[in-house]
């Protein structure tokens, strides 16, 4: 308390002390003991009025006392089913919650987790895929600033995301093994490649990588199946020192359209899981192909990426080439990509009548570019800058979902400030040391019938290796070069209504579909009413679901659909407008394709995180040394808090009843 304050205290006191004797004491020559009492709350009473005027800050010290975070992480997937392991796993969960000596040491958080994590509400094993990783991560990051620890109960399989020997958690994991651990003979098609595309009357590649789980020699017969229709046979061999071999087969694409294969690893004897000896995967065969020149004046890791994320489509071919070196006639091509323009590219740029994408970057001529009045300018400096993306949900011109464009790398160019003319559209924007712009990084641009596209910055080929980290697959980046060129190639009047559906869907999965709709102006239309009629093909059960609005798409998600092949149809309530296609759910069910429990990976989990492994008939093991374990302690926390006097409310009503009790004494004896 300072100085100031207490000298006003102190006077306070004096005050009232000084006015409570003047009204009793003073000049009064009878002073009964009545008089003592009503001096003292008269002086208390001005005292703490005094007090709340001068408003001191009150200082106090709390105590809390913190328990060390226990959080069990229940492995909720459909593999906990498959062993039948559901009542064994309820069990612990039950026994971990009735310890109360574990009650009283720790505080137990209970979450469930397959894809996602979340807080255990119920169990019921039906989760199609298993991320430990995420899980573990997750109550890391949740409780990093607490003595903390994990029980992870699981059977070790894990079915997406990295690798969850190497995650980087700071607590104590102790996995409970559920699941076979006997290891039994096992053959699996452990990895299937293809091409979503292919020509027709041409052969395409599909490359399978085979397992062999076991210790005899084996023999079985690798076959590939088209409706039912056997394409290509091999007998292949595996033993203890030969486990694994690569299938490479070259198959024709003899109809147009999308089709469905079937690869399969027969059984062999005393094998306990087939489920995992069979794979289907989906071609579509075209008939047309579309070329892609890409020209530039520099070398550059990002014309690569650009090749390889293109030609993932079959449907594009690209021809790269220095300006310096190109000697064709540039409106042979659909589609030119303008790889940092310079001058030197002047003769060709206005030659060309068909559309383009731009793309700038360190070593762009942005005078030159200025020049050719294309309707993007920039007032550029010489200096160069690193540009983050933000990702534009309103963005309206393809459905493009977001692959997480905020989490790339910057992409570099020259700085300056942008200037567009007409009509464009922002799919991600810049930001600039941390400052979010309106200024775009990716754009599209369609004028007097004519398409193109922008990208504000070299370096995309950073992107490609991210989007391949992030989901262990180029898919995601190909798809939105691919939904990029798509758009800018075409000369076609846009689409009103666009879907996005995959062709092949696992059993038991979700199904999600995304829907676009744009009015007559071609702008985003959330007044409209979407729906999706799905047909199964054999049984000809119909089911139709309405969309849902979710920012600037219509989305739906089906679940519980049999395997077997459907057809689908878009509509919109009102229009004549539809969109219609087919997909396949499979009969393959990830979460069945383990034989047994993943024991190493959960004992390296425990090393690498200091913790134990135990196994499902342990628990009362894993209490004790919990309980025992010193490490986990509980910490006190002292809470220093200021608070102003005059918000002490009850002081007004102590007030009141002090000057209460002085008036009816005064009453009684006649003072009044």
């Amino acid at each position: 308390m300072q100085t100031t304050t207490l000298l006003y205290i102190v006077l306070a006191v004096l005050l009232s002390v000084a006015t409570a004797f003047f009204q009793y004491f003073y000049k009064t020559k009878n002073n009964p003991k009545i008089n003592i009492f009503l001096f003292a709350l008269r002086a208390i009473s001005l005292f703490l009025i005094g007090l709340l005027l001068i408003n001191p800050k009150i200082t106090s010290t709390s105590t809390v006392d913190i328990k060390p975070i226990l959080s069990v992480l229940v492995d909720n997937s459909l593999s906990t089913k498959y062993f039948k392991e559901g009542k064994t796993v309820t069990n612990i969960v039950s026994q971990l919650k009735r310890n109360k000596e574990l009650q009283e040491k720790f505080e137990l958080n209970f979450f469930s987790f397959g894809k996602n994590i979340k807080a255990l509400d119920s169990l019921s094993f039906e989760e199609t895929q298993t991320d430990i990783t995420k899980a573990v991560q997750t109550v890391s990051d949740l409780y990093k600033n607490k003595i903390n620890a994990s029980v992870l109960i699981s059977d070790g399989n894990q079915t997406i995301g990295n690798d969850y020997e190497f995650v980087n958690a700071k607590q104590q994991v102790y996995p409970i093994i559920i699941g076979d651990t006997t290891n039994f003979q096992d053959l699996k098609i452990t990895q299937l490649n293809v091409n979503k595309y292919s020509y027709i009357n041409n052969n395409f590649p599909v490359e399978v990588l085979l397992y062999y789980d076991g210790v005899d020699n084996v023999t079985s017969n690798f076959t590939i199946t088209q409706g039912g229709k056997r394409v290509f046979s091999e007998k292949v061999n595996f033993s203890a020192t030969k486990k694994s071999k690569t299938i490479t087969v070259n198959l024709k694409a003899t109809k147009k359209g999308i089709q469905y294969f079937t690869a399969a690893i027969h059984k062999i004897e005393n094998e306990k899981n087939t489920k995992n000896n069979y794979k289907s995967f989906a071609v579509e065969v075209i008939d047309e192909q579309t070329e892609v020149l890409v020209l530039s004046s520099v070398l550059h890791p990002d014309l690569g990426a650009l090749k390889k994320s293109i030609e993932s489509n079959k449907q594009r071919k690209v021809t790269l080439s220095l300006i310096s070196k190109f000697n064709k006639n540039i409106n042979d091509f659909p589609l030119v990509i303008f790889y940092q323009p310079n001058v030197i590219f002047k003769k060709l740029m206005k030659e060309r009548t068909s559309n383009y994408i731009l793309i700038t970057g360190s070593r762009t001529d942005w005078n030159f570019i200025n020049s050719l009045e294309l309707g993007i300018n920039k007032d550029a400096i010489q200096q160069t800058e690193d540009y983050t993306a933000i990702y534009n949900s309103d963005f309206t011109t393809f459905l493009q979902k977001d692959i997480q464009f905020n989490d790339f790398a910057p992409l570099k160019d020259k700085f300056g400030e942008l200037m567009i003319k007409g009509e464009y559209q922002t799919l991600a924007y810049q930001r600039l040391k941390g400052i979010e712009t309106k200024q775009p990084l990716i754009a599209t641009f369609e004028n007097d019938g004519k398409k193109s596209s922008a990208v504000f910055g070299e370096g995309i080929w950073k992107w490609r290796s991210a989007s391949f980290l992030q989901e262990n697959s180029f898919e995601d980046f190909d798809e939105f070069m691919a939904n990029l060129v798509q758009y800018t190639v075409s000369n076609k009047k846009r689409k009103r209504l666009e879907v996005n559906v995959n062709r092949i869907y696992p059993a038991n999965s979700t199904i999600d579909i995304a829907g676009l709709y744009l009015d007559k102006n071609y702008q985003f239309d959330n007044r409209a009413n979407l729906q999706l009629s799905v047909v199964n093909t054999e049984s000809e059960v119909k089911k139709i679901v309405p969309f849902s609005l979710v920012n600037n798409s219509y989305k739906v998600s089906l679940e519980g659909l049999s395997s077997g092949n459907y057809t689908y149809t878009v509509s919109v309530e009102g229009q004549n407008i539809k969109s219609s296609g087919r997909f396949k759910v499979t009969d393959y069910q990830v979460e069945e394709q383990f034989t047994n429990a993943n024991t190493n990976k959960l004992k390296n989990l425990a090393l690498k995180t200091k913790g134990t492994v135990f196994y499902k008939d342990e628990i009362d093991r894993l209490i004790s040394d919990l309980i025992a374990n010193k490490t986990f302690y509980t910490t006190q926390k002292a809470t220093i808090k200021e608070e102003n006097l005059i918000n002490w409310k009850w002081l007004l009503f102590v007030i009141f009843g002090l000057l209460t009790v002085e008036w009816f004494a005064r009453k009684y004896v006649g003072k009044i």
